[in-house]
């Protein structure tokens, strides 16, 4: 296994805790290294289902460390509710490590994240409102607070002259009502007396693990999709949800990275606004959406279908220099008897195979379909790749083939053992 990086190659919500819950297993150290609470993995554990939003997935076993990088953004309250709901459902969270630099959300930044979003009105990008976006900027502007300021005997006076700049826009620009300052105090305190015997120099202790050839795990929230530089901007996210922001967010090089494997399904979805060539607004893609229960694991909202789009899953190869593909969620077609995949886009009477960099151009792009034959079998009971239908396994070698990159796992269920390797 060693050291194998894990992503999202399409928009996220690709089925990447499942596969993460899977990988735990052989690996000593699970990594969370960029994002918030904003993302979520879904793990199902028998009959037991459990949804994580910044807990790396590793945490269901008692033998592994968990960390939460520096590359995070982390809402206190969220994460102890996370850690809580954990030890009342009977898993340890002993091994769980937060790097001290860390930036923290905070009230101001989810009331200007929501007033943001409401000026905006139609030209709004559809985020979460959990103040990911304004934490990100703080940082940028090298005016954010981190675990290790809230953790501080001056965290205070810290707190304080930031506040002051918020509230001002908070008045001035949204005319809205200026927050407290020592009930976010008080509030906070508490937090960082919780979180404080968690906290530590994370990039130090991946590092060693790594000279000591411990088996890690960095796992990846949201998609390629959405990164910040090379998502569909400006409908991405604030961080880096591919292979580089593994190595920035954790504090490693990418030579001590030796795989990366890109998770996607075997249609194509999004939440929120922007773009989405193969999107289906039609039955078949109602079809897809309620056989495959794609409703979004953090904000619940419905998730937008379409065919599988293969000009994404190259560009996401090509982005996070792919060594493996997982293909997950075939169970969900059964019973459509044709398929499209998208092998490429038509644009202004051209064809084109590349992903396109401005969204004025996406927009306008039509998709090129290749027909496959489609199936009629119940996959959610096989346990054996070899035992999959000749339709499934032509889809699964298509994908291989135009990708360039091999198939090594695909999916047929919510459960582990519902993930066949090949």
């Amino acid at each position: 296994m060693a050291v194998i990086g894990l992503v999202g190659a399409q928009w996220g919500d690709e089925g990447k805790g499942k596969l993460i819950d899977i990988l735990a297993e052989k690996a000593d150290i699970v990594v969370r290294a960029q994002g918030g609470d904003n993302a979520g993995h879904t793990v199902v554990i028998g009959n037991e289902t459990y949804k994580l939003h910044l807990i790396p997935s590793g945490i269901f076993y008692k033998n592994k460390f968990n960390f939460i990088a520096a590359g995070t953004v982390i809402n206190p309250q969220s994460l102890l509710n996370e850690m809580d709901n954990l030890v009342k459902r009977g898993i340890s969270i002993d091994r769980l490590k937060i790097d001290s630099r860390a930036h923290v959300i905070f009230p101001f930044h989810k009331k200007i994240d929501e007033l943001s979003e409401t000026a905006k009105g139609q030209l709004s990008i559809g985020t979460t409102k959990k103040g990911i976006g304004p934490c990100y900027m703080d940082k940028t502007e090298r005016a954010g607070l981190r675990i290790c300021d809230i953790i501080s005997p001056n965290f205070k006076e810290k707190l304080a002259a930031v506040l002051a700049l918020k509230n001002d826009i908070i008045v001035k620009i949204y005319n809205d009502r200026p927050l407290d300052l020592d009930e976010i105090y008080n509030e906070y305190l508490g937090y960082a007396k919780r979180l404080a015997p968690f906290v530590a120099d994370v990039s130090s202790l991946i590092y060693d693990a790594i000279k000591q050839k411990k088996e890690i795990l960095f796992e990846g929230a949201q998609g390629t999709l959405l990164d910040l530089d090379m998502g569909t901007y400006p409908y991405v996210t604030s961080s880096h949800p591919t292979a580089g922001g593994f190595t920035t967010g954790a504090g490693i090089g990418p030579t001590l990275i030796d795989q990366v494997i890109g998770v996607s399904k075997s249609y194509t979805t999004r939440v929120g606004m922007g773009p989405f060539p193969t999107e289906l607004d039609d039955e078949v893609g109602k079809f897809i959406q309620v056989n495959g229960n794609e409703v979004g694991t953090t904000t619940g909202r419905i998730r937008r279908c379409g065919w599988l789009d293969l000009v994404i899953l190259k560009y996401a190869a090509r982005v996070n220099g792919l060594t493996q593909l997982v293909i997950n969620k075939l169970d969900t077609l059964s019973s459509l008897k044709s398929l499209k995949v998208c092998i490429a886009y038509e644009l202004d009477g051209k064809e084109i195979k590349d992903f396109p960099p401005d969204l004025a151009d996406l927009k306008r792009c039509k998709p090129i379909y290749k027909d496959l034959k489609g199936w009629d079998e119940d996959l959610t009971k096989l346990t054996d790749y070899k035992d999959l239908p000749k339709a499934v396994k032509d889809y699964v070698e298509f994908i291989e083939k135009e990708v360039e990159v091999r198939v090594s796992m695909v999916g047929v269920g919510q459960k582990r053992e519902q993930n066949l390797i090949r």
